[in-house]
Protein backbone atom coordinates (compact mmCIF):
# COMPACT_ATOMS: atom_id res chain seq x y z
CA UNK A 1 0.00 0.00 0.00
CA UNK A 2 1.50 3.44 -1.21
CA UNK A 3 1.61 6.37 1.72
CA UNK A 4 1.86 9.76 0.10
CA UNK A 5 2.35 12.82 2.17
CA UNK A 6 0.18 14.77 0.30
CA UNK A 7 -2.86 12.39 0.54
CA UNK A 8 -2.27 12.59 4.93
CA UNK A 9 -2.18 16.04 4.32
CA UNK A 10 -5.46 16.45 2.24
CA UNK A 11 -7.22 14.41 4.98
CA UNK A 12 -6.09 16.22 7.70
CA UNK A 13 -6.14 19.49 6.51
CA UNK A 14 -9.82 18.94 4.93
CA UNK A 15 -11.22 17.29 7.87
CA UNK A 16 -10.00 19.94 10.43
CA UNK A 17 -8.92 23.21 8.35
CA UNK A 18 -12.49 24.67 8.37
CA UNK A 19 -13.16 23.78 11.94
CA UNK A 20 -10.35 23.97 13.78
CA UNK A 21 -7.86 26.65 11.74
CA UNK A 22 -5.58 23.86 11.45
CA UNK A 23 -2.89 22.29 8.81
CA UNK A 24 -0.83 19.74 8.60
CA UNK A 25 2.67 20.88 7.40
CA UNK A 26 5.62 19.21 6.76
CA UNK A 27 9.18 20.28 8.61
CA UNK A 28 12.26 20.25 9.22
CA UNK A 29 14.49 18.03 11.95
CA UNK A 30 12.08 18.63 15.11
CA UNK A 31 8.58 18.30 15.06
CA UNK A 32 6.35 21.19 16.76
CA UNK A 33 3.04 22.27 16.74
CA UNK A 34 2.34 26.36 16.24
CA UNK A 35 -0.83 28.22 17.37
CA UNK A 36 -1.77 30.67 14.87
CA UNK A 37 -0.36 34.27 15.47
CA UNK A 38 1.47 36.94 13.40
CA UNK A 39 1.34 36.52 9.82
CA UNK A 40 -0.20 33.33 9.87
CA UNK A 41 -3.71 32.82 10.67
CA UNK A 42 -4.37 28.77 10.98
CA UNK A 43 -2.66 26.80 13.28
CA UNK A 44 0.08 24.11 12.30
CA UNK A 45 0.79 20.36 13.41
CA UNK A 46 4.44 20.38 11.56
CA UNK A 47 6.29 16.56 11.00
CA UNK A 48 9.54 16.03 11.21
CA UNK A 49 11.48 15.60 7.36
CA UNK A 50 8.59 14.42 5.98
CA UNK A 51 8.19 11.02 7.56
CA UNK A 52 4.83 9.51 7.49
CA UNK A 53 5.11 8.17 11.03
CA UNK A 54 6.30 11.48 12.28
CA UNK A 55 2.56 13.04 10.71
CA UNK A 56 0.65 10.45 12.84
CA UNK A 57 2.14 10.76 15.70
CA UNK A 58 1.94 14.88 15.95
CA UNK A 59 -1.69 14.39 14.70
CA UNK A 60 -2.02 11.80 17.59
CA UNK A 61 -0.41 14.50 19.75
CA UNK A 62 -3.20 17.75 18.31
CA UNK A 63 -6.00 15.21 18.78
CA UNK A 64 -5.51 14.50 22.55
CA UNK A 65 -4.87 18.19 23.18
CA UNK A 66 -7.59 20.22 24.38
CA UNK A 67 -8.59 23.67 23.12
CA UNK A 68 -6.65 25.72 25.85
CA UNK A 69 -3.64 23.82 25.11
CA UNK A 70 -4.21 24.35 21.49
CA UNK A 71 -3.13 27.85 21.74
CA UNK A 72 -0.06 27.30 23.13
CA UNK A 73 3.13 26.68 21.24
CA UNK A 74 3.83 22.99 21.50
CA UNK A 75 0.41 22.96 23.29
CA UNK A 76 2.74 24.02 26.45
CA UNK A 77 4.54 20.89 27.05
CA UNK A 78 8.07 20.24 27.93
CA UNK A 79 10.55 18.26 25.77
CA UNK A 80 13.80 16.96 26.44
CA UNK A 81 15.77 15.71 23.73
CA UNK A 82 17.54 12.76 23.10
CA UNK A 83 19.66 11.80 25.98
CA UNK A 84 17.49 11.88 29.08
CA UNK A 85 18.38 10.36 32.44
CA UNK A 86 16.40 7.42 34.04
CA UNK A 87 13.67 9.46 36.08
CA UNK A 88 13.24 12.16 32.77
CA UNK A 89 12.91 9.04 30.21
CA UNK A 90 10.17 7.76 32.97
CA UNK A 91 8.29 10.98 32.40
CA UNK A 92 8.84 10.87 28.79
CA UNK A 93 7.13 7.82 28.26
CA UNK A 94 4.40 8.44 30.68
CA UNK A 95 3.48 11.32 28.68
CA UNK A 96 4.06 8.91 25.29
CA UNK A 97 1.62 6.50 25.91
CA UNK A 98 -1.53 8.07 24.83
CA UNK A 99 -0.12 9.69 21.69
CA UNK A 100 1.12 6.61 20.50
CA UNK A 101 -1.70 4.30 21.34
CA UNK A 102 -3.91 6.85 19.32
CA UNK A 103 -0.55 6.65 16.55
CA UNK A 104 -0.91 2.82 16.79
CA UNK A 105 -4.52 2.86 15.86
CA UNK A 106 -3.65 5.95 12.69
CA UNK A 107 -1.35 3.45 11.53
CA UNK A 108 -3.78 0.52 11.88
CA UNK A 109 -6.26 1.94 9.98
CA UNK A 110 -4.19 3.15 6.85
CA UNK A 111 -2.56 -0.59 6.97
CA UNK A 112 1.05 1.22 8.33
CA UNK A 113 3.09 -0.78 10.74
CA UNK A 114 3.58 0.67 14.24
CA UNK A 115 6.77 0.51 16.37
CA UNK A 116 6.65 2.52 19.78
CA UNK A 117 9.50 5.38 20.21
CA UNK A 118 11.40 5.37 23.13
CA UNK A 119 13.07 8.48 21.58
CA UNK A 120 16.12 7.95 23.59
CA UNK A 121 19.71 7.04 22.41
CA UNK A 122 21.69 7.63 25.52
CA UNK A 123 23.19 4.91 27.82
CA UNK A 124 20.60 4.75 30.00
CA UNK A 125 18.47 1.02 29.97
CA UNK A 126 15.43 1.26 28.46
CA UNK A 127 12.40 -1.27 28.20
CA UNK A 128 10.91 -1.07 24.94
CA UNK A 129 8.72 -3.87 25.77
CA UNK A 130 7.33 -2.85 28.73
CA UNK A 131 6.70 0.58 27.41
CA UNK A 132 5.22 -1.11 23.83
CA UNK A 133 2.93 -3.26 26.47
CA UNK A 134 1.82 0.13 27.64
CA UNK A 135 1.02 1.50 24.46
CA UNK A 136 -0.73 -1.29 23.20
CA UNK A 137 -2.98 -1.48 26.34
CA UNK A 138 -4.28 2.27 26.51
CA UNK A 139 -5.09 1.37 23.13
CA UNK A 140 -7.24 -1.35 23.65
CA UNK A 141 -8.96 1.00 26.53
CA UNK A 142 -9.62 3.48 23.38
CA UNK A 143 -11.10 1.12 21.21
CA UNK A 144 -13.01 0.13 24.34
CA UNK A 145 -14.24 3.33 25.48
CA UNK A 146 -13.57 5.69 22.22
CA UNK A 147 -11.49 7.86 21.11
CA UNK A 148 -11.23 11.57 21.46
CA UNK A 149 -13.96 12.83 18.57
CA UNK A 150 -10.99 14.54 16.39
CA UNK A 151 -9.01 11.26 16.88
CA UNK A 152 -12.19 9.09 15.65
CA UNK A 153 -13.19 11.61 12.80
CA UNK A 154 -9.15 11.21 11.40
CA UNK A 155 -9.06 7.19 12.02
CA UNK A 156 -12.44 6.49 10.05
CA UNK A 157 -11.31 9.17 7.50
CA UNK A 158 -7.90 6.72 7.04
CA UNK A 159 -9.79 3.36 6.99
CA UNK A 160 -12.04 5.17 4.50
CA UNK A 161 -9.46 6.25 1.99
CA UNK A 162 -6.46 3.27 2.97
CA UNK A 163 -8.66 0.57 3.84
CA UNK A 164 -11.86 0.79 1.65
CA UNK A 165 -10.28 2.49 -1.14
CA UNK A 166 -12.65 5.73 -0.98
CA UNK A 167 -11.62 9.11 -2.99
CA UNK A 168 -10.26 11.70 -0.22
CA UNK A 169 -12.97 14.20 -0.98
CA UNK A 170 -15.19 10.91 0.51
CA UNK A 171 -12.93 9.82 3.24
CA UNK A 172 -12.74 13.59 4.24
CA UNK A 173 -16.68 13.56 4.13
CA UNK A 174 -17.12 10.36 6.31
CA UNK A 175 -14.63 11.84 8.94
CA UNK A 176 -16.72 15.26 9.23
CA UNK A 177 -19.67 13.22 9.37
CA UNK A 178 -17.71 11.30 12.68
CA UNK A 179 -17.50 15.15 13.53
CA UNK A 180 -20.71 16.04 13.03
CA UNK A 181 -22.63 13.30 14.43
CA UNK A 182 -20.35 13.85 18.31
CA UNK A 183 -20.71 17.13 18.14
CA UNK A 184 -24.95 16.96 17.55
CA UNK A 185 -24.87 14.08 20.24
CA UNK A 186 -22.85 16.61 23.03
CA UNK A 187 -25.20 19.08 23.33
Amino acid sequence: MFHNLGDITALFDGLFYPTYRTRLVRGGDEPLYLPAGGDVAWHRVIFAHGYYASALHEISHWCIAGERRRQLEDYGYWYLPDGRNVEQQQAFEAAEIAPQALESLFAAACGRHFTVSVDNLSDIEVDRNAFAAKVAKRAEAFELQGLPQRAEAFRTALAAFYRQRQSLQAAIALGRSSLDVKAATTY
